[in-house]
């Protein structure tokens, strides 16, 4: 077993390497794999070239490995938290209020040029961590016990409250040209990638993947149900809002530079399930791998499908996740997987 999940995480690093140099290699202007690693390696002379592998390419491919990685360890731990197949960073809520801050920004024309660079990301990050707060509020019961199935419906409620108020900020909005901006958004894109944008979700995704592998255990006695994890000894009230709260930390770091990219934390979860089981000792890393590898690869398809047409990556990962979502809802051994 050792040898098998030592072969697996070598090959999706494998994969996860041929994928980002395809990613730096291929766009409207299309560079030799061979050149690529010259430009790594510092071999190749200043160049537009290396301009663009340098700055342009490599931070997109970088944050969209991240991004996807994060996503993915999210999705794999709201899916043992409320015991949901189905779960997903965009369940609770808190990717709608990242998109409510952000269009808010957008809407009402809070700084100008290079400030909304800051202000946008910024608004984003405090509009997931206002919709995470009002969940929190709502999913507690009056014992303060927080269950599964009201922390799911305490975020659909939060989400669709807050996808409304996007929607009339939208509609009230006095310039056309924000529709354009706003929908680009909330359909998740890396098209604005940039070197300073990495920091923030790449420590969270570092710092949050190792306090969940910590936490692998009690994340397992979760998968034995409310009663049998209470008499393991887990006091799941307070470990799920713990984790609740790490989990949505995570996500409003992701989101606030990509927008709403959703279905990695859907499928990427359930394939690493398949290959490796549900120990989370042993998924959290692949299911990493996995998102990191899926994003990246999505993300240039998105740009060479339609070139020079750049689509958001959201769509695409809409389109693979919409067959996935449908195919997983008949498939009783997926739910049976999570809920053993």
């Amino acid at each position: 077993m050792r040898r098998g999940y030592v072969l697996v995480v070598s090959a999706l690093t494998a994969a996860l390497v041929v994928a980002a140099v395809a990613g730096l290699a291929l766009g409207p202007v299309r560079i030799a794999p061979a050149e690529v690693v010259r430009i790594l390696t510092g071999g190749a002379e200043a160049s537009p070239l290396r301009t663009i592998v340098l700055d342009v390419r490599l931070p997109r491919v970088l944050l969209g490995a991240v991004i996807g990685a994060g996503l993915a360890v999210i999705g794999t731990v709201l899916q043992a938290l409320v015991r949901n197949p189905l779960a997903d960073p965009f369940l609770l809520g808190v990717s709608s209020g990242a998109s409510a801050g952000a269009v808010a920004v957008i809407v009402l024309g809070i700084g100008a040029g290079a400030a909304m660079s800051v202000t946008i990301p910024a608004a984003a990050f405090a509009g997931a961590m206002a919709s995470l707060a009002l969940v929190y509020v709502l999913a507690r019961g009056r014992g303060g016990a927080m269950t599964g199935a009201r922390l799911v419906l305490a975020g659909v409620a939060v989400a669709y409250i807050l996808s409304a108020l996007t929607s009339l900020l939208l509609v009230t909005s006095a310039d056309a040209n924000h529709i354009q901006e706003v929908l680009y958004w909330t359909l998740g894109g890396l098209g604005s990638a940039r070197w300073d944008m990495l920091a923030l979700p790449a420590a969270t995704l570092v710092i949050g993947t190792l306090i969940l592998l910590a936490l692998a255990r009690p994340l397992d006695l979760l998968l034995a149900g409310e009663e049998g994890a209470t008499v393991l000894g887990l006091d799941t009230s307070r470990f799920r809002a713990a984790v609740f709260v790490l989990t949505s930390l995570l996500t409003g770091a992701a989101v606030a530079y990509s927008g709403a990219i959703g279905f990695v934390g859907l499928m990427v979860p359930h394939a690493a399930r398949m290959v490796v089981g549900a120990s989370h000792r042993r998924l959290l890393p692949v299911a990493a791998l996995g998102g990191a590898v899926f994003l990246v690869a999505a993300d240039l398809a998105a740009r060479t499908v339609a070139a020079p047409q750049d689509i958001p990556v959201g769509v695409l990962t809409a389109l693979t996740g919409g067959p996935f979502f449908l195919w997983l809802l008949h498939r009783g051994r997926s739910a049976e997987g999570v809920g053993a």
